[in-house]
């Protein structure tokens, strides 16, 4: 019986195997010695590049690339040993495909979709669209990362959702530094589990609050202590969220509006600082991109002489006024909370607060929240503020700690060791797992050395504390699985090649804030934006601008800001993207819906990005001063919330401060 009914699936198992599984198998290589890298998909007009690696010299193997009827697209002129790289391919239509790769008498065949850059966009989109509308951000970001697999799989949906797993979903969780984000946020999650179990964090607030007597000062509080730890975003984000909490909680304060601060006050600041974790990667690729400009100027000897012999690190510091997104979102954060008006969804969420509605939206969705799911602590227990302040200072001596000893470690003898180039080479990844896994144990020592908690009720409370993180460490991983199906798709490259025409050069520095911040919008990662944009952005700067590039003048400080403007809107972009990691984290350390956090946000985003873009990149395009750029940005960006926005606080009885 059981042969008979098989019978059918064995006749149509060809059919299946042909549709779906076949698929899914790397194609076979044509010679076990020749390995050759090439994009997962093909984008109509857009370059790419193949790398072809061998394991002898390729100096006597020329090789050459032909698409499908035998044109020439590419060939090797320099190849170094073993391996070559050739650029500027682009392919116009699915006729040239199959490509012929030749090494030598080798012939390796390569096929990959081919599709419009348009298609490259739809997976984050998609995914954004669907958590905005349905405010469920784990299918959402799911359906993204399938349908960025659906279009690697060439439109195979069966591949497709078995592709989205182990091609994207598994590398993103297994990535060492993804693991060490998720392993220092659920340590830290423990560490707030022990203060709440054992009263640290309601001793904090009843100790501030006799000074922290409004809504006013709570919310500068906390804007305060984000300026405060500039030294990483991570560390800034999941400190302050979890610090702050229940004083804003105390104070009546929305969730999102703290989610606001947290995120407004993390990756802004820590950019524009430069002694943090970000300056070491900020100068690699400023001095990356001025020797790409520098060796393709070599017929200008003054010019590449003069690119080459300038310094990153001063060309960083005198970009940081031209920074003007991430100054005037600083200053943005600290006009909200002195006028006390909102308007949009923030006006809605601060005055459901006010209304008695809630710290937040009835259905909401929390990425986390561990003092919510932990018992309150013991009977009689006495509170003592230092219970939920040492824990967090240790986190913080260590992690700065941590960074100074592996900064040092990676700077060769006799190299300058000033304190940027020492943050700028430290591994900031160690450095807060070393904190948070010290903090966890200062945590335990507290509880049980007072006799607070036994062992075995502080490691309960600790487990607690990861348990409530597990939800946000979900969205975390689908947001960097998200990332990379835009990296194997192309999105970047595409937004990219925007920049890859000419244009006025008044118009540069507002082209580049606007596509980095589509790329990182779209990637949900500034530091990837970056690293595409600067060696791009650098020398195209260069190239608009002539021998004066970096002459002085008006051209000064057009280079000076289509560089800031890298920065800037990676930053932009990654603070609005629902997939981006930083966004992820402050939803998590503010206990707040992370769909909430982003429909609150982004018209505070918005603002100040459109009143940078006119005004600070613009304007100083034109000749405007960068200080008189600053303060027309500051005072328009007051009159849209005094004009605009409406006070939060109605009633007189609350509305005294």
């Amino acid at each position: 019986m059981s042969r008979s009914l098989r019978a059918p699936q064995v006749r149509l198992s060809p059919i299946l195997l042909a549709a779906f599984v076949l698929p899914l198998a790397a194609p076979p290589a044509a010679s076990q010695e020749i390995e050759i890298v090439a994009p997962s998909v093909f984008l109509h007009g857009v370059e790419f590049s193949l790398t072809v690696r061998a394991p002898r010299s390729l100096d006597s193997l020329p090789v050459v690339v032909r698409s499908a009827d035998g044109t020439v697209l590419a060939r090797s002129v320099v190849a170094p040993l073993g391996e070559v790289v050739l650029f500027g391919l682009e392919l116009a239509d699915a006729a040239a495909l199959p490509l012929r790769v030749s090494v030598g008498d080798t012939v390796v065949e390569i096929s990959r979709p081919l599709i419009p850059g348009w298609v490259t966009l739809l997976p984050p989109l998609v995914a954004i669209v669907l958590a905005l509308v349905f405010r469920e951000v784990v299918s959402s970001l799911f359906v993204g990362v399938w349908l960025g697999a659906f279009v690697v799989t060439g439109y195979n949906p069966l591949a497709g959702l078995l592709r989205a797993v182990d091609q994207f979903i598994h590398p993103a969780l297994a990535d060492g530094d993804h693991a060490a984000i998720i392993v220092f946020s659920l340590l830290l999650g423990g560490m707030v589990g022990i203060m709440a179990r054992m009263g640290g964090t309601r001793a904090i607030v009843e100790a501030v609050t006799p000074f922290a007597t409004s809504r006013r000062r709570g919310l500068f509080a906390t804007w305060a202590a984000g300026l405060a730890i500039f030294f990483d975003d991570y560390a800034n984000t999941l400190i302050v969220g979890n610090t702050m909490r229940p004083l804003t909680d105390k104070l009546r304060i929305s969730r999102e509006k703290l989610a606001y601060i947290v995120d407004s006050t993390a990756a802004p600041v820590t950019v524009i600082v430069f002694v943090s974790t970000w300056v070491g990667f900020e100068l690699g690729l400023i001095g990356d991109g001025l020797r790409l400009a520098a060796e393709q100027n070599a017929d200008m000897p003054g010019l590449a002489a003069s690119l080459a012999a300038a310094s990153p690190f001063s060309v960083f510091l005198h970009s940081v006024p031209y920074l003007f997104y991430p100054i005037l979102t600083i200053f943005a954060v600290a006009l909200f909370i002195w006028t006390g008006r909102d308007f949009g969804p923030m006006l809605e969420a601060e005055r459901r607060v006010e209304s008695g509605g809630g710290l937040l939206r009835p259905g909401a969705q929390l990425a986390a929240d561990p003092n919510s799911q932990l018992p309150s602590p013991p009977e009689g227990t006495r509170l003592r503020w230092w219970n939920g302040v040492i824990p967090v200072l240790v986190v913080v001596i260590t992690v700065v700690t941590g960074l100074v000893v592996t900064g040092l470690q990676a700077i060769p003898e006799g190299d300058p060791r000033h304190l940027s180039d020492i943050l700028g080479e430290a591994d900031p990844f160690k450095s807060l797992l070393w904190g948070a896994l010290f903090g966890c144990i200062s945590g335990i020592l507290l509880a049980v050395g007072q006799r607070i908690l036994t062992l075995p009720q502080a490691i309960d409370a600790w487990v607690a504390g990861l348990r409530a993180m597990m939800l946000a460490m979900v969205i975390l991983v689908l947001a960097w699985s998200l990332g990379e199906v835009t990296k194997a798709i192309g999105t970047a490259p595409f937004l990219s090649s925007i920049l890859s025409g000419r244009m006025p050069l008044t118009l540069l520095p507002v082209s580049v804030f606007f596509v980095a911040a589509l790329i990182s919008f779209s990637t949900g990662t500034s530091w990837a934006t970056m690293s595409i944009l600067f060696p791009l952005v650098i020398p195209l700067t260069v190239s608009l601008g002539g021998p004066e590039g970096l002459a002085g003048g008006a051209e000064s400080a057009l280079m000076l800001g289509a560089i800031s403007s890298v920065m800037a809107g990676s930053i932009f972009g990654d603070h609005c993207s629902p997939i981006s990691d930083t966004t992820v984290l402050s939803s998590t350390a503010s206990g707040c819906d992370h769909v909430d956090h982003v429909r609150t946000q982004l018209p505070y985003a918005l603002l100040v990005a459109a009143v940078t873009m006119i005004v600070g990149n613009l304007g100083t395009s034109l000749g405007l001063p960068v200080w008189a750029a600053l303060v027309l940005c500051a005072v328009m960006i007051w009159a849209v919330i005094r004009f605009v926005g409406k006070p939060v606080v109605l009633s007189p009885t609350t509305a005294s401060r």
